[in-house]
């Protein structure tokens, strides 16, 4: 955290920041704890969402946002298929709520019992993990490690499609899916994956990545790092730094997500989602329903996809700020000079 050049400053408990920076079994602690509250959400949201769905009316008009992703995943249909019924939905829901547990105690013993800086702690494997901004080796095998869970999740994605299935909206059924691995498919759907409509090219994109994730981590754990120099972020790497580059990076896809979500109707079926919509300008940007919502149960009357593509979007555009913000704290920036020349002026 930015300090201002005062070695003292102390900052509010709603700076939450403030309390993992340079303890690295802190951070840890935290990283933990907050998988925990995002697997409790997912799992007591879905319970929520399947407690109230009605079979009667289109699962896209009902904002069952949890009960939308599983379905798309093939996940709830009877045995041809081609029929949700909400089958084993509850099961993935309940598994998700003892995962928030054991995380949740996860980050209980990181906090309170293990060493609040991994460098201090008697685990040598443990010590590898300690966070040092001037040490480019021990940064850069930290962030390996990040890349290769990131592959693994892309190849389980993957090998579900392929071994389980995913809904298919062209023939309205679950179905096997081949990934296409085709490189000139795969970099010409940069600039049209919008409009992108093969689940195969869909899976040969994620199996592209996870490749590409995973031979970066093993060469960011492999890799001799010299020092740093000013092309390498000499001066500039910091917690607050970092913060910066996690919030562009969420940012960015959370803005994508709404702008694909609104009209893609391959990756987001509209029997799950609902039909696709309306883009609407007035001070920024944002998205109306197109259907009919008379019968609709929908939290304030809009479709699954309505209320996914316009928060996405503004949590994007939030997180956006908050990238800019701390990424000019991360430089230097003093904000509180800005109060100071505005009562100069006034």
């Amino acid at each position: 955290m930015q300090t201002y050049g005062n070695p003292g400053v102390t900052y509010g408990w709603w700076a939450g920041n403030a309390g993992v920076t340079n303890r690295s079994g802190k951070f840890i602690a935290a990283h933990a704890a907050h998988t925990g509250l995002i697997a409790f959400a997912a799992g007591a949201a879905t319970l929520w969402e399947l407690a109230r769905f009605d079979p009667s009316i289109a699962m896209g008009h009902q904002s069952s946002i949890f009960l939308a992703h599983l379905a798309s995943m093939g996940i709830g249909f009877d045995e041809t298929g081609s029929l949700w019924t909400g089958a084993n939905v509850a099961s993935v829901a309940i598994v998700h709520l003892v995962a928030s547990m054991v995380y949740g105690a996860g980050g209980l013993l990181h906090s309170l019992y293990f060493d609040s800086d991994m460098q201090d702690s008697e685990v040598v494997q443990a010590r590898k993990f300690k966070l040092e901004w001037d040490n480019p080796k021990n940064l850069t095998f930290i962030l390996g490690h990040h890349l290769i869970f990131f592959g693994v999740a892309n190849i389980w994605f993957v090998e579900w499609a392929r071994i389980h299935g995913i809904y298919d909206p062209a023939i309205e059924a679950v179905r096997q899916v081949e990934y296409n691995l085709n490189l000139n498919a795969i970099w010409n759907h940069q600039f049209d994956f919008l409009a992108i409509d093969s689940l195969e090219d869909v899976m040969g994109g994620h199996a592209f990545l996870a490749f590409l994730q995973i031979s970066g981590g093993a060469l960011h754990i492999a890799q001799k790092t010299g020092e740093y120099t000013k092309y390498k972020g000499a001066g500039l790497l910091s917690a607050e730094a970092v913060l910066s580059w996690s919030l562009a990076g969420i940012g960015w896809m959370a803005i994508v997500a709404a702008f694909w979500c609104a009209t893609n109707t391959t990756v987001y079926p509209t029997e799950f989602y609902g039909e696709p919509l309306l883009q609407k300008f007035t001070i920024s940007p944002y998205w109306i329903d197109t259907g009919d919502f008379s019968e609709s149960t929908a939290f304030f009357g809009h479709s699954t996809r309505a209320a996914l593509t316009n928060v996405h979007y503004y949590f994007g555009f939030f997180f956006i700020q908050g990238h800019l913000w701390h990424a000019l704290r991360s430089m230097g920036f003093n904000f509180k000079d800005l109060t100071k020349s505005l009562q100069v002026s006034g």
